[in-house]
């Protein structure tokens, strides 16, 4: 088995696999975009699947039937009508769930429901603003900001923290996470930001990209400790294996789902959907 490296991962293999799935990304995204929504279906719903699994173990049964169906109807209708009908959809998952778990019975019922509740917000909610981005005529390119600058905060983070990490930014969260990584991750993506804006939206602006990698940098590092904080509160190392040199897919959107309300935001307040 190939050593992993200094930052815990097999390099060659996170890059071969990173790759592809930023392929099929560009693919699906520029060539037809309810493929590109299936695909996210597909991954946040393998990852939801993940987090289930891994909250059963501690005997937190969160309803997956409900959750994954929700799931669905979030990024269906998030694309096709909206942040209201987003909300609404995640509004009546939420009461599928209570229904689900309490026919089960009552030993347990309410840690199970606020396990699952836990899922449709942190996964399923936070995943439709990705569907929100795509809608519009520039949906591509602002899915491709919003992607490539977390990928950015997840690269130059590595790269800094590998090449000159020496502060440990919460050791007893993410023993690998150090405060130069977090450096490089603000120069990588404040850098990816500039360069977007100024490139992809005829009316960005290149501080305007630096304000979004800023934001970006913040909440993709809040969500990697907060879920780093979940498998150390649940005893494991990776989410699941699916991924050679990742982990599983719950451990790659890790940074991606809080991540995204933030750019949805910013996009619609730099770059107005006219």
């Amino acid at each position: 088995m190939p050593a992993a490296g200094r930052a815990g991962r097999d390099l060659p293999v996170a890059i071969g696999v990173g790759v592809a799935l930023g392929a099929v990304v560009l693919l699906t995204l520029y060539l037809v975009k309810p493929a590109f929504l299936a695909f996210v279906a597909i991954v946040v719903g393998i990852g939801m699947w993940e987090l289930v699994r891994s909250l059963d173990a501690r005997s937190l049964r969160a309803p997956l039937i409900p959750l994954e169906v929700g799931l669905a109807c979030i990024l269906a209708l998030a694309y096709t009508n909206g942040r209201e009908a987003m909300t609404v959809a995640m509004m009546l998952t939420a009461v599928a769930i209570v229904v689900w778990r309490v026919a089960e019975g009552a030993d347990g019922m309410l840690a199970d429901i606020g396990a699952g509740l836990l899922v449709l917000v942190y996964v399923a909610f936070l995943a439709g603003f990705a569907a929100l981005m795509l809608a519009p005529g520039d949906g591509a390119r602002r899915v491709t900001a919003f992607i490539a600058t977390v990928v950015a905060s997840d690269v130059g983070g590595y790269a800094a923290g590998v090449l000159f990490g020496r502060h440990l930014m919460s050791p007893t969260v993410s023993p690998k996470k150090s405060w130069e990584g977090l450096v490089g991750s603000a120069i990588a993506c404040v850098i990816c930001g500039a360069v977007l804006f100024a490139t992809l939206f005829p009316r960005g602006h290149w501080w305007q990209g630096a304000v979004f990698g800023l934001a970006l940098v913040a909440t993709a590092t809040v969500g990697d400790l907060g879920e780093s904080m979940i498998k150390r509160d649940l005893g494991i190392k990776d989410m699941g294996t699916l991924l050679p040199g990742h982990g599983g897919l719950m451990d790659r959107l890790d940074s991606m789902l809080p991540s995204a309300p933030v750019a949805w935001l910013l996009l619609a307040a730099f770059v107005p959907v006219h």
